[in-house]
């Protein structure tokens, strides 16, 4: 995530020696897409890595700054700024926003739409504009929403051991906020295993669909589920259930020899190769 889709689509296609269409590219914050009718013209904030606002501002969203702009224009908002080195000797963000103008309009909606990289400066500005109705350093006052791309609490890298994702921040926020806040916090996850997810995914297939037939509308009869991580992308296809079919990899998260105990996949492969050529044999059998 942090990308927009056009930018991962020509990854992609790179990678893959083959075209792959910005619609053919969903990922965990494409469904925020789905609320540009309701916050497209408010000011909202998008955090985290690579490129939140760009994701945001493609979707239709007329008035997103990110979170790294919106805090430039806050003096003294992150008391930790002058330690943190990685920030000394960079450029300041071009201000294309008047001071004042940004500090007298009310956020109305904060999306995390990745992985944030200043985890004590993002929580310390979201729970400003969290606690004060979207006006930080004003009296307190009715939440803004707030939405999470995804609710995965660990993810595989390079690293020999699993690292904290976007599910571990939602935590850390949610247990500062509702320490220093009279009511709990609310928010929305768009992230698996969240059925809408799933059937997002599903909407955007039969919209390709469509646009390469005329034959109307299309229903699937299976569609797969690729992943590693058992509590999120197992899980999440079993809760969708029908024609959802899972297959998890031992490339990420789950390593284990025999099936996961407790969210069983219906098909447990070493690598996504081998999970590919599952699929293509099977379908193939299937038309034959």
């Amino acid at each position: 995530g942090g990308l927009p889709e056009s930018k991962r689509a020509s990854e992609m296609s790179q990678l893959l020696g083959v075209h792959v269409s910005p619609s053919q590219v969903v990922q965990g914050h494409s469904p925020f897409r789905k609320l540009v009718n309701r916050f497209g013209n408010e000011l909202v904030v998008a955090a985290g890595k690579g490129e939140p606002a760009a994701v945001m501002s493609n979707y239709g969203f007329k008035n997103v700054i990110s979170l790294d702009e919106y805090a430039s224009y806050f003096d003294n908002i992150d008391p930790l700024a002058p330690y943190k080195k990685w920030m000394t000797g960079q450029d300041s963000h071009e201000e294309t926003r008047s001071k004042a103008n940004v500090q007298s309009d009310r956020v109305h909606a904060a999306f995390v739409v990745s992985d944030p990289v200043d985890w004590s400066r993002d929580i310390q500005v979201l729970c400003d504009i969290l606690r004060t109705g979207g006006l930080p350093g004003k009296q307190i006052g009715p939440q803004p929403h707030l939405y999470f791309a995804n609710d995965d609490l660990d993810y595989q890298t390079a690293f020999p051991t699993e690292r904290l994702g976007m599910g571990a921040f939602r935590i850390a926020l949610e247990s500062i906020f509702n320490r220093i806040h009279d009511n709990p916090l609310e928010y929305t996850s768009f992230g698996k295993p969240n059925p809408f997810v799933f059937k997002n995914a599903e909407d955007v297939l039969k919209e390709i669909t469509h646009s390469h037939s005329n034959s109307g509308s299309h229903d699937f009869k299976t569609l797969y589920m690729v992943g590693d991580n058992p509590k999120i992308d197992i899980r999440g296809a079993r809760q969708a259930g029908n024609p959802w079919f899972s297959i998890l990899t031992r490339t990420g998260v789950f390593k284990g020899k025999d099936n996961h105990a407790e969210f069983p996949a219906d098909l447990v492969v070493d690598t996504v190769e081998e999970a590919v050529d599952f699929i293509l044999t099977r379908e193939s059998t299937n038309q034959s």
